[in-house]
Parts: C-alpha cells; sequence; structure tokens
C-alpha cells in the first residue's frame, strides 16, 4: 500500500510519534524509581505492544528483561469477543517477579483483565500495567492501570502497533482509521 493510499483511509493523527516517545521517557523514567531494586519482568502482548515495548525498554535507564504472551480476543473483526484463547505463553516463570505488563491499547479491558487474574495465578510479586493509549469510552470492565500515556476518544486507531486486518501497525503516528476501511 503506497503512502497517498494510506492517507486516504485515515481521517486524523491523534497522537504523534514525537508525542510518543516524550511520553516513553517521562514513563520510563516513573517506572524506573518505582521499580528500583526489584526484580522487574517487562511482558508485552503480541503483537500490538512490539513498538511501544522496543521504544520504551530503550527509554529506560535501566536493564529489564522482556518476554512475550500472545492471546487473541478479536478475530478478524474490529470489536473483542472477550473470549481470550493463548496462541503463545511466556517462556519466563512469573514467580516473586515484578511484572509489568506493556499494551498498546486498553478498548474494552477484557483481554488485559483476563491477563491480570492469568498472572497473579502463576504468583507473581506485583502486577501493574503501562498502556500507552486507553480509550475510558469503550471500557466494560475496570481495569487499574498504574501507568498510561494517553486517553483517546472510542475511535478505531492503527499505528504505532495497532493494526486492522494486520495492516497500518508500522505508521509512525496513531490515527484514526476511516470507517469506510472497515465498514
Amino acid at each position: 500500500m503506497r503512502a497517498a493510499e494510506i492517507q486516504s483511509e485515515l481521517t486524523n493523527v491523534l497522537v504523534t510519534e514525537e508525542q510518543i516517545l516524550a511520553k516513553l521517557d517521562e514513563i520510563a523514567a516513573q517506572v524506573a524509581v518505582d521499580y528500583e531494586g526489584k526484580d522487574l519482568l517487562l511482558v508485552g502482548v503480541l503483537k500490538g505492544a512490539v513498538m511501544v515495548m522496543a521504544d520504551f525498554s530503550r527509554a529506560l535507564p535501566v536493564s529489564a528483561p522482556m518476554d512475550w504472551m500472545a492471546v487473541s480476543s478479536y478475530g478478524a473483526g474490529t470489536k473483542s469477543s472477550g473470549v481470550v484463547q493463548i496462541r503463545k505463553d511466556l517462556d519466563t516463570d512469573l514467580h516473586d517477579k515484578h511484572v509489568l505488563i506493556v499494551e498498546d491499547i486498553i478498548d474494552s479491558g477484557l483481554t488485559l483483565s483476563w491477563l491480570l487474574e492469568n498472572f497473579a495465578s502463576r504468583g507473581a510479586a506485583s502486577i501493574e500495567v503501562f498502556a500507552l493509549l486507553r480509550k475510558p469510552e469503550a471500557a466494560k470492565v475496570v481495569v487499574d492501570c498504574k501507568y498510561v500515556g494517553f486517553d483517546i476518544p472510542n475511535d478505531f486507531v492503527v499505528g504505532y502497533g495497532l493494526d486492522y486486518a494486520e495492516n497500518y501497525r508500522n505508521l509512525r503516528d496513531v490515527a484514526v482509521l476511516a470507517p469506510h476501511v472497515y465498514s
């Protein structure tokens, strides 16, 4: 897909790459303070969190291992089904680890709520959430999120790891996908 085609499929940019990187620096500095002296493990949720995890981990002034989990609750649609399937489990034992889940976006909160319960059952010392984006209006369950980059409207967004049908992940900004693309 060419740049001109992509631009015709977006309605507006919500968060620029520059805003994202500045926010990641700010949150990384806070995380370093909050987890000083603790056994911190960053857990990313594939595939959406790849960009956030990469830039966030580079912004962290301390070393922290990362692990990945792939779960699915969307299928090919634009709304979460709420039924979570593990596609790839963690390689790390969470027992006594201080887990920071790194998310691209909190939408309904259903998948994240399931992940929090799942990780708690594995004996993590603590579990917190960092979400680059959060849609407060879309929440179906309340999820405690310690670190939030940006609250955004309940629009379908793409870019910076977020996709529609595996496209648009590589966009540097977060933008609203035009409804004609997915309706």
